[in-house]
C-alpha cells in the first residue's frame, strides 16, 4: 500500500473509534514499508490489514477493517489470509476485541491477557528530560527489553514526529511517548522499572501535552491497572492480547502502558 491508503487506513481506523495517533502511519512504515495490504477493486480499498514483521521470529498484526458495505462478501477474509501468508513461520501477535476471541482462536491464537483502554485529566507533574537527552541506541536497547524486539526505524519516526513528546527518566529507568490523537492525547509506549517512575512520567506528560490521556494497560501488570486508577482515569474498553506462538520475551513488569495496539 502506498502512503495515502496508509493513511486512508489510519482514518478507517479513527471512524471505528480506535482514535489512532496523529501521524502513526510515519512510524509504521518506516517501520516495515510492505506491512500494510489490501482488497481493491478499480482504485477502491474494500479492506484492509497490517501484518508487521518484528525481528526475525515474530509479527504483529492490526488495522483488520472492511469498508462500511463491504461486510461479509469475502474481502475481510481475504486480507486476513494475506496477512497470515506474510508472517508465515513467525509468532504472531494482535488485540482484539474481546468478542472475537473465538473467531481468533480458529486461527490459532491464544489468549495472552487483557490490555485496558483508560482515559483521563492526569494531575500535571514535574519537568522531566527529553528522550534526545540520552544516546539513541541506549533508548532502542531499552525500547527492545520491554517490547521484546529492537524497532530503531519505527522508535526513531515515533519520538519525532511533530506535536509528540518523548520523555525519560534519569538514569534511563523508563521512557514514555505522548502524542496527539482523534481524542486526547495518547500516551504510548509508558515503559519504566517500577510504577513510580511510570507515575513520573505519566504527570511529566500530563504537564506537557493537553489532556484527557489515553493509555493502553496490560491489565496482567496489576501495578499498571493500579497506577491508571490512582491516578483517576477511567476504563472504557479492552481488547484481547492473542498470539499464535511463543510471544517475544518481553520484560512485562516494566510495560504500564502498550506502544499502539495496531503495531503492539
Amino acid at each position: 500500500m502506498r502512503a495515502g491508503e496508509v493513511e486512508q487506513a489510519v482514518a478507517w481506523a479513527a471512524r471505528e473509534g480506535w482514535n489512532p495517533g496523529e501521524g502513526d502511519a510515519r512510524a509504521f512504515l518506516a517501520h516495515d514499508p510492505g506491512a500494510f495490504l489490501m482488497a481493491e477493486e478499480d482504485g477502491r480499498m474494500l479492506a484492509c490489514i497490517s501484518a508487521a514483521r518484528n525481528g526475525a521470529s515474530h509479527g504483529f498484526i492490526g488495522f483488520y477493517i472492511a469498508a462500511p458495505g463491504m461486510r461479509g462478501q469475502g474481502h475481510g477474509l481475504a486480507v486476513w489470509q494475506a496477512a497470515m501468508a506474510r508472517l508465515a513461520g513467525r509468532s504472531i501477535g494482535l488485540d482484539g476485541v474481546v468478542a472475537q476471541q473465538t473467531s481468533y482462536r480458529r486461527s490459532g491464537f491464544e489468549l495472552a491477557w487483557n490490555n485496558a483502554r483508560y482515559v483521563g485529566a492526569v494531575t500535571p507533574g514535574a519537568a522531566l528530560p527529553a528522550a534526545s537527552a540520552v544516546p539513541f541506541g541506549d533508548l532502542v536497547a531499552y525500547d527492545a527489553a520491554c517490547f521484546g524486539v529492537a524497532r530503531p526505524e519505527f522508535l526513531r519516526e515515533w519520538i519525532g514526529a511533530p506535536g509528540r513528546v518523548a520523555l525519560v527518566l534519569p538514569g534511563l529507568r523508563g521512557f514514555a511517548v505522548g502524542r496527539p490523537g482523534v481524542a486526547g492525547t495518547r500516551v504510548g509506549p509508558l515503559f519504566a522499572d517500577d510504577a513510580a517512575g511510570a507515575g513520573l512520567l505519566l504527570a511529566g506528560l500530563a504537564a506537557a501535552l493537553p489532556g484527557p490521556l489515553v493509555l493502553d494497560v496490560p491489565e496482567a501488570n496489576a501495578a499498571a491497572v493500579a497506577l491508571a486508577q490512582e491516578a483517576g482515569m477511567e476504563k472504557v474498553f479492552e481488547t484481547a492480547r492473542m498470539y499464535v506462538g511463543a510471544p517475544p520475551a518481553m520484560a512485562r513488569e516494566k510495560i504500564f502502558g502498550v506502544t499502539s495496539l495496531e503495531f503492539g
